[in-house]
């Protein structure tokens, strides 16, 4: 007798908490906007900013947090104003020159060789030719710090792959490595 009171009592229960239920007003949701995402466009108006506009625009003359404007174009007017008047602000030393080679072992000993003789791996296996050596050039700081930036002849830019400091820490390692291959 007990049992079948349980299960009557169970099954009225059930009755009772199905009666409720009404698919046209579902249940509460806690952060509606996650089960049921809002579809924003972009550039729509939108009550976040100020008298309407799209979207917020920096200030004139700003530039973006840990970034240096380079001042020389991509020009062979560049190039030789970047040659005559560039000089790297990192102080000669052996912590930058050790860094510098150790990047132009990535970046560049395949073309320019590990002793900036022109031979590397690349140029051996004649994948690409003339490559100079640094003893044949009239090179600066400056001027290697902007092939780095922008490229020039067959040699393609550097800038996405190494930062300002690191395009400077090789300059000053190619310039000793010319300065080796002169004497």
């Amino acid at each position: 007798m007990k049992k079948i009171t349980f299960f009557s009592v169970m099954i009225l229960m059930s009755f009772l908490t199905l009666s409720c239920f009404d698919q046209s007003k579902p249940n509460y949701q806690f952060f509606p906007n996650m089960y049921e995402s809002v579809g924003y466009s972009t550039y729509q108006e939108s009550d976040a900013f100020a008298n309407g506009i799209e979207a917020q625009l920096p200030v004139d003359g700003t530039i973006s947090r840990g970034w240096v404007p380079y001042d020389y174009p991509d020009t062979n007017e560049g190039y030789e104003l970047a040659k005559k008047e560039l000089l790297s602000p990192l102080e000669v030393n052996d912590e930058n020159l050790s860094k510098g080679k150790e990047l132009y072992n990535i970046y560049c000993a395949v073309c320019h060789g590990s002793k900036g003789d022109g031979q590397g791996i690349l140029m051996k296996r004649e994948k690409f030719l003339g490559i100079p050596s640094y003893a044949d050039r009239d090179i600066t700081e400056g001027s290697t710090y902007h092939v780095l930036m922008y490229g020039r002849n067959l040699m393609g830019s550097h800038a996405s792959q190494v930062n300002a400091e690191e395009r400077w820490q090789i300059s000053q390692y190619v310039i000793s490595l010319r300065e080796k291959l002169i004497k």
